[in-house]
Order: structure tokens, then sequence, then C-alpha cells
């Protein structure tokens, strides 16, 4: 603990002294990343819709890894309940950000295990993904510690196991959510067959 208050004592010294622009720029993509997930997540099911099974499987798996990990974040910080490093640790600058509640605990980040968990979700969906969702998970992690409301223990963590659920979420369901596309594909409730597509064109 006493290496990552000193790591985030540092890194929000150092936040405090880049430019304006940057620290707003930080400030708006510790929230924006959410969405951009959001987006993609929308893009990848439409694009499956025209795809395999398999494909859709994995479009649907991708956000709800990422809500299962959502899920068991929250029970780690009921659990854990560590302070937030702007309140805990002593002689660190103010945070950019207003500092959350006392009773939002730090341990682990929330941002980072969503970002992770949508990373993985949907760099397994559409692979070539992976470029751009993990480099912007790990740029979301560094700016929840960045704005100063996260230890570097806290986004790490939170890494890691947002990786680590949605692999687990992925390898349990895969097989299942792809016999229940392929079923939904060829019913007759038109709401439900549009929603999983017509599949690979014949």
């Amino acid at each position: 603990m006493d290496s990552s208050s000193a790591l985030y004592r540092n890194i929000v010294e150092f936040a405090h002294s880049t430019p304006a622009w940057l620290q707003q720029l930080m400030e708006l993509w510790t929230e924006v990343g959410l969405l951009l997930f959001g987006v993609l997540f929308v893009v990848v099911w439409w694009r499956a819709r025209t795809a395999s099974a398999q494909a859709m499987a994995l479009a649907l798996i991708a956000p709800l890894g990422t809500a299962v990990a959502y899920v068991i974040s929250e029970v780690l910080k009921s659990v854990i309940h560590e302070e937030r490093p702007c309140r805990a640790v002593s002689g660190a600058m103010p945070p950019l950000i207003d500092c959350p509640a006392h009773g939002d605990w730090s341990f682990p980040s929330n941002h980072s295990i969503i970002a992770a968990a949508a990373a993985v979700g949907l760099a397994m969906a559409v692979m070539r993904l992976v470029w751009l969702t993990v480099p912007v998970a790990l740029l979301m992690a560094f700016s929840r510690v960045f704005v100063g409301v996260h230890y570097p223990h806290d986004v790490l963590v939170g890494l890691i196991l947002g990786a680590l659920i949605a692999l687990l979420v992925i390898e349990a369901l895969t097989r299942p959510m792809r016999g229940l596309v392929e079923k939904v594909r060829s019913c007759d409730v038109r709401v439900a067959a549009w929603f999983a597509g017509p599949g690979t064109a014949s």
C-alpha cells in the first residue's frame, strides 16, 4: 500500500503539472471511454447479424461479461471498504475531479474492471478490435489515477479481474449462446429473429 500511495502521489503531482487541456481531456476520457465501449457493443452486434451464429454469440456475450464483471466489482467493494486515496493519502495534491463520497469505495476500480472486460469481450468477438479496445482500456484505467480517485493497485487489479472474468464468461457461455442464436434465427417470432439477424448468407 505504501508503494502504491507513493506512486499515486507522483502521478497526481504529474497530472497537476500537465497543460490544462490535457487535464480536461483526461477528466472527460475517464467517462467517455465507457460510452465508446457501449457504441462498440452495438456496432459489433449489428455486424454479427449477418455473420455466423458463433459471431453473434460472442457479440452478445461481450456486454454480458462486462455486466458480470461490474457486479463482481461491486461485491468486492462492499466487502473490502478501501477508502479513496483522495481522502486517505496524506501529502497528496488534490484530485482533478471531486473525490467520490465516503462509502463509494476505491478497491477495485469499477471503470478498470468494466474497461478490461469490455476490451477482451469485444476483441474475442472481432479480433482486430484488440488494437483499439486494449489501449482504450489501459488509458481509461490510467485516467482514474491521473484524476486522483484511485490508487494504482485499484486499477491494476481491476484490469486483471475484468479480463479474467470476461474470458471465463466467454468460455462458459459461448456454446449455449451459439445454440440459442441458431434457434432464435429459425423461430417465427419476428422481433427475436430480427435481433439475432439472418446469419451468414447462403
